[in-house]
């Protein structure tokens, strides 16, 4: 039986879902791009702690977070499904939406998704934030280390966001509903 030949976009996706990662390091597939990030240091996962505490705490909704899964996204031109995985993943807890996902899922249901910069930072100001715009992710929160400033990305529409809130760390940072609070974002300093 003869069989369609693989696109370029397929061959790419098929090696990329085929990879063996060392353990701790996480292969992504952004923007027809295989990235392989290696764990992060301490401080990285600092911020990720001081942010879900809030949440957890602080949320109009009560929230779900996951730390490592696999989103599946949009498409840019001429590439496969962008595979993210973003540093967290926040969605009501009334979804249940991680219980029983494959290990790359849909990102409908998800509220919110969070980036703290570490090796590739430009990656996180510029990269993924187009991925998770193209794949309808209604908030983007960047905690950039580098320039001191949390961002909070909104309004998703094509390959970007319309809206951008930053504030230098030491000033709260207003995340809307579901959320509804403002993130103090003293503690990074």
């Amino acid at each position: 039986m003869a069989h369609e030949p693989l696109s370029q976009e397929d061959v790419l996706l098929e090696g990329f879902l085929a990879l063996d990662t060392p353990e701790g390091f996480r292969a992504e597939l952004i923007a027809g791009e295989i990235v392989v990030t290696p764990p992060p240091d301490g401080d990285h996962e600092d911020y990720i702690e001081l942010i879900v505490q809030q949440v957890y705490r602080r949320s109009r909704t009560d929230m779900q977070f996951s730390g490592n899964k696999g989103l599946k996204l949009g498409r840019a031109e001429g590439c496969p499904k962008d595979h993210v995985i973003p540093d967290g993943t926040f969605a009501p807890r009334s979804l249940r939406l991680y219980r029983g996902a494959d290990p790359w899922m849909p990102c409908q249901g998800v509220s919110m998704v969070l980036e703290v910069t570490s090796t590739r930072p430009q990656a996180d100001r510029e990269v993924k934030r187009r991925c998770y715009a193209r794949g309808g992710v209604p908030l983007y929160l960047l905690i950039d280390r580098d320039s001191s400033e949390a961002t909070l990305l909104s309004d998703p529409r094509d390959d970007d966001y319309r809206r951008r809130c930053t504030v230098p760390f030491g000033k709260p940072l207003s995340l809307p509903e579901p959320f509804a609070f403002d993130l103090e974002t003293s503690d990074f300093l």
